[in-house]
């Protein structure tokens, strides 16, 4: 066992003993819940709760007991947004605290073999938020009926379950005891299940059946089809279990709000869970908040719909850009403006597709010398002080300083402005012939001329491509950016259309040793470097195509090296190779980095940090920091807890 995994059980195990230590805690029915509880609706709160809550004792010095009640408003730019309730929520398995360790959450706790052996515990008494409860049985339902189902899921159980191409042995030792084994280690799994978009190996069986050919009336689940206008019964079992999406209010959940809307809707309405799990160190059931209320709005009218004060915490759809706007507005609107750090190895980085349709494209991104050009014609000195005011850091697409495993040399490799050495290597490569406006020719004639598409979500984007366009002119290559909706974009990537793409950078810029490597290798369709050699990864050869580049294929190796090694030291050893490779071999172009991400709260909401990290994994942005436990102060108290 690792020394990582070592602590992280002895973490889980820690917290599941103090929470069997105050399980004997009085508890205090929430005032809003109350009436329900006196009409006979719902059961009283030690009846609700499990037998060993989750006890959230504060892990930040800021951090105080609250008390329940109001309504969290927030904007999202898109109806699907919604999807971010079940991110910041943060109900998961095993969870990270805010030193990044792994404790138990849903689970009461778990025990760890030599990373082969995961026994799971359940905590007795818990529920899913329809008072049913939540045993073995949602785990068995999962994996028989769901996963290993081929009429419900064709391609098999998730790929991060595999090891070695082999599943887990799954055993269901009681109504509270699930074991997952490997004969090899699997140092993802428990990460897996504490990630923003966590592997779920549970559904609520108990409302599921009733979709399910296995289970279901015949006739019912005929008509059921039918109603629901789906091709056959898997479709419409797929339809309603999606336990991230809250598309489905009929679904249970054990997230801390629970949604009540419909979609289609430009107003979600999101109540409490009265089954939650979770309770604080006087007794107080989680969340305080009764009610979250999302708007759906246009993504470019977030910014003045926050700062005149229609959000009570909103980060998405915000950027640096709106930063001094909204310290103007928030005096007037009762509200504070924080700048949180974020995580990611380049706030923007240029993608160019290595599996890209066109084979005159695709041979120029496999050169390592046109890469390399690309990167060293980039003024990122220029686009730090126009579009960040000189507060980003400047390089590739790698960790960040705070980050234990950092070197320099990791981002300065390639990414220096260096216009002379950028135009030698594109002539190296036999570019030497341009047009009249200075465009190097390709050998068929045509002008080097880069799309790179974007997402079009903001203008920020843009900003950037066009400070590129001008310095890579300068080399010779002629830029055009290309906007488009975010699924549009996705999937142009993904079938080979799309030459080189604007995105985010890596998303952990804080690893250590003993966090996976994986975004640094082909191992996923998302990553855009190499779309084809991701998506063969994870169909198992079904489609995609074969890794075929030698130090990509490294990479694939290397991470395969980490995951069967047996000591952080081991796996310290591998990691730097690992960033050595990718920062010669420039697959992706970070730009800028430690961009800051205006946080705006309320003035009245406590216990949301003023210095935090908004970061998808780790991190879950708001999640991290449990927003089950922030509360609404009074209108005449203080805003000096925030």
């Amino acid at each position: 066992m690792t020394a990582f995994l070592a602590r992280a059980v002895a973490v889980l195990v820690f917290a599941a003993a103090t929470a069997a230590g105050t399980a004997a805690m009085g508890y205090v029915e929430t005032p809003e819940l109350a009436p329900a509880v006196a009409d006979g609706r719902l059961p009283p709160i030690d009846q609700r709760l499990p037998k060993i809550p989750m006890v959230a004792e504060p892990d930040r010095p800021d951090v105080s007991p609250g008390r329940p009640g109001g309504e969290l408003r927030m904007l999202m730019g898109r109806p699907q947004d919604v999807r971010m309730m079940a991110v910041y929520g943060y109900s998961r398995l095993v969870v990270l605290n805010t030193r990044f360790e792994l404790v138990p959450d849903i689970l009461e706790r778990a025990t760890v073999e030599d990373e082969r052996i995961f026994t799971l515990h359940l905590r007795p008494g818990h529920r899913w938020s329809d008072g049913h409860p939540f045993t073995a049985e949602d785990f068995r339902y999962w994996w028989e009926d769901v996963a290993l189902n081929k009429t419900v899921s064709p391609v098999g159980p998730p790929k991060i379950l595999y090891v070695d191409g082999q599943p887990p042995k799954v055993e269901f030792l009681d109504p509270l005891t699930i074991r997952y084994s490997w004969t090899q280690r699997n140092p993802y799994f428990l990460a897996s299940l504490a990630g923003p978009s966590p592997l779920y190996l549970y559904r609520p069986a108990h409302y599921l059946k009733q979709f399910h050919a296995k289970y279901a009336d015949k006739d019912a689940l005929a008509a059921a089809v039918k109603k629901a206008s789906m091709r056959n019964w898997a479709q419409l079992h797929n339809r309603l279990d999606n336990l991230n999406r809250n598309d489905n209010p009929d679904l249970p959940t054990l997230d801390p709000w629970v949604v009540l809307t419909k979609p289609p809707a430009e107003r979600f309405v999101f109540v409490r869970n009265p089954y939650y799990h979770r309770v604080d160190t006087n007794g107080r059931q989680l969340p305080y908040i009764d009610r979250v209320v999302i708007t759906v709005a246009d993504g470019r009218i977030i910014a003045p719909k926050t700062g005149s004060g229609e959000s009570d915490l909103q980060a998405r759809g915000l950027t640096f850009a709106n930063y001094t706007f909204l310290r103007q507005s928030a005096k007037r609107n009762d509200l504070t403006v924080h700048l949180w750090h974020t995580a990611k190895g380049a706030h923007l980085a240029i993608y160019p597709n290595l599996t890209v349709n066109d084979p005159v494209w695709r041979g120029l991104h496999r050169d390592t010398r046109f890469r390399r050009a690309l990167s060293l014609a980039v003024d990122r000195h220029e686009i730090n002080q126009v579009v960040y005011f000189g507060l980003g850091i400047e390089g590739g697409n790698t960790l960040l300083p705070t980050s234990p495993l950092y070197r320099p040399e990791y981002r300065n490799t390639w990414a220096r402005f260096d216009l002379k050495n950028a135009n030698r290597l594109l002539d190296e490569m036999g570019l030497t012939k341009r047009d009249g406006r200075g465009v190097r020719l390709l050998p068929n004639g045509k002008p080097l001329e880069v799309i790179v598409e974007t997402a079009g979500e903001d203008t920020e984007q843009t900003d950037v491509l066009e400070l590129v366009h001008d310095s890579w002119m300068q080399a010779g290559v002629k830029l055009y950016s290309k906007p488009s909706q975010r699924e549009i974009f996705r999937n142009r990537v993904f079938a080979g259309e799309t030459r080189m793409a604007m995105w985010y950078g890596i998303e952990n810029g804080l690893a250590t040793a003993n966090m996976s490597p994986e975004e640094f290798a082909p191992t996923r369709q998302d990553q855009l470097q190499w779309p084809k050699w991701g998506q063969y990864l994870e169909t198992g050869g079904a489609s995609g195509e074969p890794i075929d580049d030698p130090v990509a294929r490294e990479l694939f190796q290397l991470n395969e090296a980490w995951r069967k090694a047996d000591s952080a030291a081991a796996r310290e050893t591998i990691w730097h190779r690992i960033l050595e490779l990718d920062a010669k071999q420039v697959y992706s172009i970070g730009l800028i980095a430690g961009v800051r991400q205006p946080v705006v709260v309320s003035n009245r909401l406590r216990n949301v940090p003023v210095d935090g990290i908004y970061n998808w994994d780790p991190g879950a942005f708001f999640g991290i920091y449990r927003p089950d436990s922030f509360w609404f102060a009074g209108a005449g108290e203080t805003a000096s807890a925030n």
